[in-house]
C-alpha cells in the first residue's frame, strides 16, 4: 500500500518538492526598510509612494519557505533533504489529530522596475513566478500509517479526515502598482496603493473533501473507504509536472510569458499612515521653498499599515484540465491503486470498478491565491534603529482549491540606513505553537536572509526559509548647492557665486553693470565722504 501513495501527488508533491534548493514567505527582515524599493510593496502596495528611491530596476530575488505542523524536524533542513526519501527521517510527530503542510512555498522575482513620478505619485512593473504545495487538515495517523513502517498497526485501524484539501500550484504574475500620497501635512501622511496582477496558471493538482472515512487492512494491503467523498481536478495528472521539478528547470522568462493553462486576475490594496514629529521632520531653504522636506531620510516616528494581499483567483478552462468527484463505499489495494494512478481514465475505471461512483466531469476550475491580511507598525525607536510588529490573518477559504498562509505574528528589531539594513525577526506561528527567529540584511540593493534561520542547521524545528535577491536602486538625495545661496545647482545659473532666486542664483547687477555686493560698497564710501 505504501508503494501507492508516494506516486499519488498528495505524497509525492510533499516529497519530491523539498528537493526544491529554495527556502521564505515575508522577508519581515528586510522587506520593513525604507529604502527597500519594490520589495515591500509585496507587503503593502502603499509604500512606493512618496518612496526613498526614485528609481529602482530589479534584477532577480528568491524567496520560498516550509512550515507545518505534522512534525518538528529532526535535523536541519539541509540534511532533511538529503534523507526525504522516508518521511521517518524527517519528521518528530507531534500528537496533533490532523495536520496541516505547506512544503514548499516558493516564489522567483523576475525584471521590474518602480519609478518615483514626484514624492506623491509611484509607479511600479513586477514579474514573478510562484508555487505553493500544500496539505490542510489531514488525519495524521493514516499519513503515519502510509509512509512510516515503524507506526503500522497490528490490527484494523479506523481514520477520519473531515474538510480536507490539498493544492499543488505553480502560477506567473505580471503586476502594475501605483501608490499615491492623499494626505500631506507637516505631521501626518496617509498614503494610499494598489497592484494588479496578470496571473497565468502553469499547473495545479487538487484533490478535497468534506469527509474521508477509511479503515486500514493490516494484514491484506488494503484500505476500505465508507461514507467518503473525494472531488479530484488537475491539468497535469499523467504528464510531468513541472510541480514535481520545481523551478530549476525551467526559464523564467518562458514561464512568466509563455503560453498557459489558465488564467485569472489578482490584487493588493494597502493604506498607510505615517506621523512625523518634530524631532524627524528635517526641512530647508532651496529654490524658493523656505520649508522644503529633505526627501532623502526618513521622516517617520511611528507608521501604521493595513494590508489585503493575493485577492484573486485562476481559472482552468474545462478543456484543459479533469475533474472526478468520486462518492461512496469502496475497497482499495496498493499493487491495484499503483497501476492504475498514472492515467486519468484508468484510475477513474479503477475507482468505479472498485465500489466508488465516479463521476467525470468537464467543468473550469477555480484554484484560488493565498489572501491574507497583514496589518503592522513601524516605530522610530532612537535614530537609526526600529521596532516593527506584523499580524498576519489568512482570510483564504480552505475548503476550496486552493492555497493560504498561516497566521502569525512577528515583531522585527531592525538598524536602517540607506546604504545598510539589518533585521531580526522573531516570529510566533500559530501553525505549530512554536517560536521562530531569523536574520536579514540589505546592502544598498542587494538583500539576503531568513525568517526561520534555526531550521536551516538546527534540529526540532518546525520550518525553514530563505531568501535572496538584488536590484539596482537610485535614491532621492538632498539637492546640492555648492555657494551656499539656496539655490539648488541644478536650478542655479551661477553655482559657483551666490545669488538669489530672483536673478535665478545669480548675484544683482544695476545698470551700470556693477554687482549689488559692490554697488552697495560703493554707496557706504560715498556717504563716508560727504
Amino acid at each position: 500500500m505504501r508503494n501507492f501513495y508516494y506516486k499519488l501527488p498528495l505524497v509525492a508533491g510533499l516529497l519530491s518538492l523539498l528537493s526544491v534548493k529554495a527556502f521564505a514567505q515575508f522577508n519581515f527582515a528586510t522587506a520593513n526598510s525604507n529604502w527597500s524599493g519594490t520589495e515591500g510593496l509585496y507587503l503593502n502596495p502603499a509604500v512606493i509612494a512618496d518612496s526613498r528611491e526614485r528609481f529602482t530596476i530589479d534584477i532577480i530575488g528568491i524567496n520560498a519557505g516550509v512550515d507545518n505542523n505534522l512534525g518538528s524536524l529532526k535535523s536541519g533542513i539541509i540534511n532533511t533533504i538529503n534523507n526525504s526519501g522516508n518521511t521517518n527521517n524527517i519528521f518528530d510527530y507531534t500528537g496533533n489529530s490532523s495536520f496541516s503542510v505547506l512544503a514548499p512555498y516558493a516564489k522567483v522575482n523576475g525584471p521590474g522596475c518602480m519609478i518615483s513620478i514626484n514624492h506623491k505619485h509611484s509607479i511600479a512593473l513586477t514579474t514573478a513566478v510562484r508555487g505553493m504545495n500544500q496539505f490542510s487538515n489531514f488525519d495524521q495517523s493514516l499519513y503515519q500509517t502510509i509512509t512510516n513502517p515503524a507506526y503500522l498497526p497490528a490490527t484494523s485501524t479506523n481514520y477520519t479526515s473531515r474538510n480536507y484539501n490539498y493544492t499543488a500550484q505553480i502560477w506567473s504574475e505580471v503586476g502594475v502598482s501605483y501608490g499615491g500620497v492623499v494626505l500631506d501635512k507637516p505631521h501626518h501622511e496617509v498614503r494610499i496603493g494598489a497592484t494588479i496582477r496578470y496571473l497565468g496558471g502553469i499547473g495545479y493538482v487538487g484533490l478535497k473533501g468534506q469527509n474521508l472515512n477509511v479503515q486500514y487492512k493490516a494484514n491484506n494491503d488494503t484500505v476500505y473507504a465508507y461514507n467518503s467523498d473525494v472531488e479530484y481536478a488537475s491539468n497535469l495528472f499523467g504528464a510531468k509536472s513541472a510541480l514535481l521539478n520545481g523551478f530549476g528547470n525551467n526559464n523564467i522568462f518562458s514561464q512568466i510569458f509563455g503560453q498557459k493553462d489558465g488564467g485569472g486576475v489578482g490584487a493588493d490594496f494597502g493604506v498607510m499612515y505615517d506621523y512625523i514629529s518634530d524631532e524627524r521632520r528635517e526641512v530647508y531653504e532651496m529654490d524658493g521653498e523656505p520649508n522644503r522636506v529633505d526627501r532623502s531620510k526618513n521622516l517617520y516616528k511611528l507608521r501604521i499599515s493595513a494590508s489585503v494581499l493575493d485577492l484573486g483567483a485562476i481559472t482552468y478552462k474545462a478543456n484543459n484540465n479533469a475533474n472526478l468527484e468520486a462518492t461512496g463505499n469502496g475497497y482499495l489495494t496498493g499493487s491495484g491503486l499503483s497501476n492504475s494512478a498514472g492515467n486519468y481514465t484508468d484510475f477513474r475505471n479503477y475507482l468505479q470498478a472498485h465500489g466508488f461512483n465516479g463521476d467525470t466531469t468537464s467543468k473550469n476550475t477555480r484554484v484560488g491565491m493565498p489572501t491574507r491580511l497583514l496589518f503592522s507598525a513601524d516605530y522610530s525607536i532612537w535614530k537609526q534603529f526600529y521596532v516593527n510588529a506584523a499580524y498576519v490573518v489568512n482570510i483564504a477559504n480552505r475548503n476550496n482549491f486552493g492555497n493560504s498562509f498561516y497566521n502569525q505574528i512577528t515583531v522585527t528589531p531592525r538598524y536602517d540606513t540607506r546604504l545598510i539594513s539589518v533585521g531580526l525577526p522573531i516570529t510566533y506561528s500559530m501553525l505549530s505553537n512554536s517560536m521562530k527567529m531569523g536574520l536579514g540584511f540589505r546592502i544598498s540593493g542587494f538583500f539576503a536572509g531568513s525568517d526561520d534561520l534555526l531550521g536551516l542547521v538546527a534540529g526540532h524545528q518546525y520550518g525553514a526559509n530563505v531568501y535572496v535577491g538584488g536590484s539596482i536602486p537610485f535614491y532621492k538625495l538632498r539637492l546640492h548647492d555648492r555657494d551656499g545661496d539656496h539655490i539648488s545647482d541644478r536650478r542655479d545659473r551661477c553655482p559657483d557665486e551666490p545669488g538669489d532666486w530672483e536673478n535665478h542664483g545669480c548675484p544683482f547687477k544695476s545698470k551700470d553693470g556693477m554687482k549689488d555686493k559692490d554697488e552697495k560698497e560703493k554707496s557706504n564710501d560715498d556717504k563716508t565722504e560727504n
